[in-house]
């Protein structure tokens, strides 16, 4: 077992489930699939989902018979359908659904209505460090920009911004940096700490990562800019 939240995508066209089901998985869910509510019922029935997405239809389709069926005691339900089908997004929310999310779905948006979910039940809470123009998804290690852009980060990098993240204020040295994060080859000594720190500014698109002159480096979280 991974250990992974788990969510399952179900009575969804299968463009939908391809898209959303990539999406969350370089987000750190891991996932199961069924199109035909026969399939999603032996999901549900087997345990272990955390959350549950399914197609809402028509009032009567599949992903409300599941809703039915799944929504008390089981995984939170989040539905997807028509936005102007507002008798539809009411009867869900009546039957337990935990949201419900209107066509086309926004695979990014989907993803933090599912992290906070699982924040709110007090599951896996999403590992976010929020930016002045992005949001770092520490888990995935993924960069979202406010333009909608997306880029993954390397490990090195991910250690270097936790060490940053978890030290807030603290003027961390280049011997600092070394011991606790260290580059992903063997030249992380003297300019190429530099390097480092630049590529990580310009790919987070920040500021909050200063450089204190003769002394290191220094991150100060975004609307605390108490230092000169």
């Amino acid at each position: 077992m991974s250990g992974r939240p788990v969510v399952a995508l179900l009575c969804l066209p299968d463009e939908a489930t391809l898209q959303i089901g990539e999406y969350l998985d370089r987000r750190g869910y891991e996932l199961r699939s069924a199109g035909h509510e026969w399939e999603a019922d032996a999901i549900l029935s087997s345990g272990g989902i955390d959350v549950a997405v399914a197609g809402l239809g028509n009032g009567g389709g599949a992903g409300m018979e599941l809703l039915r069926r799944y929504g008390g005691d089981g995984p939170a339900f989040i539905m997807i359908g028509n936005g102007h089908d507002l008798i539809g997004r009411v009867l869900a929310l009546e039957l337990g659904a935990a949201d419900v999310v209107g066509e086309p779905v926004n695979p990014r948006e989907l993803a933090t209505r599912v992290g906070g979910l699982m924040a709110r039940r007090g599951k896996a809470a999403p590992d976010l460090v929020i930016l002045e123009n992005s949001t770092v998804d520490m888990k995935a290690a993924l960069v979202m920009h406010k333009s909608g852009h997306e880029e993954q980060l390397s490990p090195g990098q991910i250690a270097l911004l936790r060490l940053f993240v978890t030290s807030p204020r603290k003027v961390l040295s280049r011997d600092d940096i070394i011991a606790s994060a260290p580059a992903e080859s063997s030249d992380a000594y003297d300019r190429s700490i530099d390097s480092r720190i630049v590529r990580l500014r310009r790919k987070l698109d920040t500021e909050s990562i200063t450089t204190i002159r003769g002394a290191g480096y220094r991150f100060d979280p975004p609307g605390d800019r108490r230092h000169p």
